[in-house]
């Protein structure tokens, strides 16, 4: 069975950094796309940042371009999501999610086609 189990989330002040990690069994992503999105409280999900599998390429949403970054341990199988300089408005609830046939540039940020989503992890940044 395949799964996604993300960790790392927490209580963190303003300026503070974060570290998300969304690990995988069941399946060795090596051609697909692993992305992250947040919801905050009535809010829509949100696209947060992607990467794509096959060519490394990296996608993020404006809001937070510059400050986080995501990567990928191949060995571990593993995603991960360095969050720097995190605001209050960061606040959400963070999920993993996986693409099995990749994507590429505004295709990254929707979440429709992504098939498979961990079960998230909350991520609380105080003033």
């Amino acid at each position: 069975q395949v799964q996604l189990v993300e960790s790392g989330g927490g209580l963190v002040q303003a300026a503070g950094s974060l570290r998300l990690s969304c690990a995988a069994s069941g399946r060795t992503f090596s051609r697909d796309a692993m992305g992250w999105f947040r919801q905050a409280p009535g809010k829509e999900r949100e696209f947060v940042a992607a990467i794509n599998m096959r060519d490394d390429r990296t996608y993020y949403a404006d809001s937070v371009k510059g400050r986080f970054t995501i990567s990928r341990d191949n060995a571990k199988n593993t995603v991960y999501l360095q969050m720097n300089s995190l605001k209050p408005e960061d606040t959400a609830v963070y999920y993993c999610a996986v693409d099995w046939y990749g994507c590429s540039g505004d295709g990254c940020r929707d979440p429709a086609p992504y098939d498979l989503w961990g079960q998230g992890t909350q991520v609380t940044v105080s003033s």
